[in-house]
């Protein structure tokens, strides 16, 4: 194959991770070209609702997906976190990259921290889970809508309408944003689990065995596992954008694997955690055995209560 062609969104993040990703193959690959294709997907459309409403993370996939059946395109790369659990007949996920910081960001043009927030402060968020933390973190804040690409987020953190913006480390390092604004903290995973797979890139491609051969080299081992263990406990849970899950999976020297998740309401007033503790050998059992086991403690029932508020929420507006 002497060219190959990646359908990415024209977003700013989507296309630094779509270059980044052509820039690693083409030095693996001598002769290679590799080009990009830009296609305006959904969720890029609809940017004045909360994507639990208007069908989740497959808005941000359906058309790239298309353009690789058309044929147009052989790859999509995607942000691990935003790509549904069933993939298309005809595709595969077929490469999960190394890492970025998996944490989420708390960016603000006044405040230090979550508890240097002061009492009613206004965060910018659409991701339930992170509503779900932050509220039960601190009952006493309001959580406002936010959508867009990072930096129309941040304009409007900069414009005041919002005393905080909550938002993905990934994301703030690969754009180089860390001094977009006059604070950014790490949000610990003590305090708010991230989202399964976030900080990955996904490698979506067709069933070429060239086009497969071609992206072997962008899967890492340690992203692999703890993303698969993430994406098996959601998976298991029927998780999507319309009910809060955070989940994180840590591969330790030793081949240990510590998994730390959390669901509940998106008010932040009911909440299920747990633990589990394992072996590399062990994990492709991980993921679906802590999901059984919170099943267990009532995590389906606490996710239909879940979803009740967020229709609840959409009907009275």
């Amino acid at each position: 194959m002497e060219k190959l062609i990646i359908a990415t969104r024209g977003s700013k993040l989507a296309l630094w991770q779509s270059n980044h990703i052509k820039a690693r193959l083409e030095e693996a690959h001598s002769g290679l070209q590799v080009e990009l294709k830009i296609f305006k997907t959904q969720g890029d459309k609809i940017l004045d609702t909360p994507l639990a409403l208007i069908g989740g993370k497959g808005l941000f996939t359906k058309e790239l997906e298309d353009a690789m059946l058309r044929g147009e395109a052989h790859i999509s790369v995607n942000s691990l976190k935003d790509m549904p659990f069933i993939i298309p007949e005809g595709l595969k996920l077929s490469a999960i990259t190394e890492r970025e910081d998996v944490r989420d960001a708390l960016l603000s043009e006044k405040y230090e921290s979550i508890e240097a927030l002061p009492h009613g402060a206004v965060i910018g968020t659409t991701s339930l889970r992170r509503s779900m933390q932050l509220l039960a973190l601190r009952p006493d804040l309001k959580i406002a809508q936010l959508r867009g690409n990072v930096d129309t987020r941040i304009e409007k953190l900069k414009a005041g309408e919002f005393d905080a913006i909550i938002l993905a480390s990934a994301g703030i390092n690969r754009l180089e944003l860390n001094e977009s604004v006059k604070y950014i903290y790490n949000v610990q995973i003590s305090e708010m689990i991230p989202s399964m797979g976030q900080g990955a890139l996904g490698i979506e491609t067709t069933l070429d065995p060239e086009v497969l051969k071609i992206v072997e080299v962008l899967n890492d081992e340690m992203s692999e596992v703890e993303t698969t263990i993430e994406r098996d406990f959601v998976g298991r849970l029927e998780g999507s954008c319309t009910v809060p899950i955070g989940v994180n999976a840590t591969l330790l020297d030793n081949d240990t694997v510590i998994v730390k998740a959390v669901l509940g309401t998106p008010d932040g007033k009911e909440l299920l955690r747990d633990t589990a503790i394992g072996t590399k050998k062990s994990y492709r059992e991980m993921g679906s055995k802590l999901a059984e086991k919170m099943i267990g403690a009532g995590a389906l029932d606490v996710l239909n209560r879940a979803t009740e508020i967020v229709e609840k929420s959409q009907s009275q507006k």
